[in-house]
């Protein structure tokens, strides 16, 4: 028998694709709203608020911290539709990391099994006199 270096056995599973649709970010979104506001939360950045659109998030920052209320802040039912809309898309961004995390810790856990399995095997056969 030739040998290969070819596994034998059933194959790991490969990663999925954990992006995030339109639909997992919550029902009260806009089209297209959660994709963009997730793609400040997955960069670490402020969602900006209504008049704040074309500033980068430093500089809102900047305005803030010098007395400047920004027209997104004034307004307390708005202010409360945004906190809700935001907490929605951070809610589903740290769903998709925390699979994403559970699988990667599944895949050592499986590796290391495998592995330990390997290493009884050879043990086996290099008792009983056979070259592994």
């Amino acid at each position: 028998m030739p040998e290969d270096d070819q596994d034998v056995g059933p194959a790991p599973l490969h990663l999925t694709d954990h992006r995030l649709n339109e639909r997992s970010y919550g029902g009260a979104l806009l089209a297209g709203e959660g994709s963009a506001m997730a793609a400040y939360v997955q960069d670490g950045k402020r969602i900006p608020r209504r008049g704040e659109i074309g500033l980068e998030s430093d500089q809102i920052e900047r305005y803030e911290h010098a007395g400047f209320v920004m027209s997104g802040s004034r307004h307390q039912r708005m202010n409360a539709v945004r906190v809700r809309k935001e907490n929605q898309v951070i809610s589903a961004e740290e769903k998709r990391a925390l699979l994403i995390f559970n699988q990667e810790e599944k895949i050592k856990k499986d590796n290391k099994i495998i592995n330990e399995m390997r290493e009884m095997v050879a043990s086996k056969l290099r008792s009983t006199g056979h070259s592994v």
